[in-house]
């Protein structure tokens, strides 16, 4: 099955991986317009399809693009996608958690992670995507959490990581994580 993502014809697997949705076409165009056309290195944590990553690389040709995910029907789905759009040689899929088996100096790391609480499950309009791309324990951000974290010790000096939570971007440069990881605190008021 596929479907249109950035003017891109990509395989997807429902109910496997996450179906690309509009939303995060606006987390593309944040990376695109961050790296412009210089070359970088990115990395893409959560891939699904590689939705993000190949849109990226195809939008930005000096870029070299790391793809992570935890289900390796993803990082197969990432690849081919890869392939199908002619940037295989750029795009690195990896059967990773978030940036391990990344290269450190990274200059954007990009996330679309799980962020609702477990206990919303049947509750919302998510219900036909697998629970685990949507859904994660506590108040739902702790890949969040975590992600910034690693990402202290992936980002080059002038890095950045932009992230999609409840359909928007938030950005951030390197030095200005703390105010990011406030901003990913304040959604904590909304699981309560």
């Amino acid at each position: 099955m596929d479907t249109t993502f950035c003017d891109l014809s990509l395989a997807i697997a429902p109910g496997i991986v996450m179906t690309p949705r509009a939303a995060s076409e606006n987390l593309v165009r944040e990376a695109v317009a961050r790296i412009g056309g210089r070359p970088a290195r990115v990395a893409d944590v959560g891939t699904g399809s590689g939705a993000l990553a190949v849109a990226i690389a195809v939008a930005a040709p000096e870029a070299e693009v790391w793809a992570t995910d935890v289900n390796a029907t993803a990082v197969r789905l990432a690849a081919e996608n890869a392939e199908r759009h002619g940037v295989a040689d750029r795009v690195h899929a990896v059967e990773a958690s978030l940036l391990d088996g990344v290269p450190t100096g990274l200059d954007l790391v990009v996330a679309n992670l799980p962020f609702l609480p477990e206990r919303l499950r049947g509750q919302t309009a998510y219900d036909d995507e697998p629970w685990c791309a949507i859904y994660a324990a506590g108040d739902g951000l702790g890949h969040y959490r975590a992600l910034l974290d690693a990402a202290e010790d992936h980002l080059a000096e002038g890095g950045a990581i932009a992230i999609q939570l409840h359909r928007r971007v938030h950005a951030a440069d390197r030095r200005r994580l703390a105010q990011l990881r406030a901003t990913v605190e304040s959604y904590a008021d909304l699981a309560a």
